[in-house]
């Protein structure tokens, strides 16, 4: 069966024979550009060419957002071949936040003060659920996610951390590579499991760590890569062809 849209109801009307996935996808298309769309759907018989929704993506993000927007551009442009459902923040006045509504996509927060974490990401992974979010990208996410929130997206969780993991897992990732004095810093993206910064490697990228470095600097030179392998790696995710056997992530 196939959903059909009339548009008009004069001389010149368009009648268009859209399935109801592309009927969403057009739709998604013209909320996220503030426009407006009327229509009337009727069931027909008729057969249709079937488009298939593209995969959706929830971005859970604390601060600037800047990995945020570095995936925004790249799913605008078409080099990523999805849509951001959903874009979340903790802080409401996050400046990621305040971007993504600039560029039209649906945005939420929730204050989480005297909120349990385990209800607290009851709540978040609601809301995920309700814009029919099928891959989380934590984006500068500054909460450890509880088992429950892990559970409910198993193996649809990314991270980017700025280091080489396993080494230096946690904060100040790029301070911590600079200050024990290692030669190669970088990035990883990762699956996120219930532990920090643990989860299976999906891609890395190396930094050389230069002798007048600073802390800053450093960061600044592993931030570029971030914004490389953090789309790349989700591109590889949403083509399905990978396997995880134990810790490792094996294409296919």
């Amino acid at each position: 069966m196939s959903s059909h849209t009339q548009a008009a109801s004069s001389p010149g009307w368009l009648i268009y024979d859209l399935h109801v996935a592309q009927i969403l996808v057009l739709w998604r298309t013209i909320h996220r550009a503030g426009g407006q769309f009327t229509a009337r759907c009727f069931i027909s018989p008729l057969s249709s060419p079937r488009l298939p929704l593209k995969p959706n993506l929830g971005i859970l993000l604390s601060g600037r957002g800047s990995n945020f927007e570095a995936i925004a551009a790249n799913v605008l442009s078409g080099k990523l071949d999805c849509e951001i459902g959903f874009v979340f923040s903790n802080r409401a006045n996050a400046a990621g936040l305040a971007r993504a509504r600039e560029l039209g996509f649906a945005c939420g927060t929730l204050e989480s003060k005297g909120i349990d974490r385990d209800e607290y990401d009851r709540q978040v992974a609601d809301l995920l659920r309700e814009h029919a979010v099928d891959f989380v990208c934590l984006a500068g996410y500054m909460r450890l996610l509880s088992g429950h929130f892990v559970h409910q997206f198993r193996n649809r969780i990314l991270n980017i951390h700025p280091s080489l993991l396993p080494a230096f897992p946690g904060l100040d990732a790029q301070y911590q590579a600079w200050i024990h004095g290692v030669k190669i810093a970088g990035c990883t993206v990762h699956f996120v499991d219930e532990d920090l910064d643990s989860g299976p490697i999906l891609m890395q990228a190396a930094v050389p760590v230069l002798d007048d470095d600073t802390p800053e600097t450093l960061s600044a030179r592993i931030l570029v890569e971030e914004h490389r392998i953090y789309s790349e790696a989700i591109a590889w995710v949403l083509t399905g062809n990978y396997r995880i056997e134990g810790r490792r992530v094996i294409k296919t």
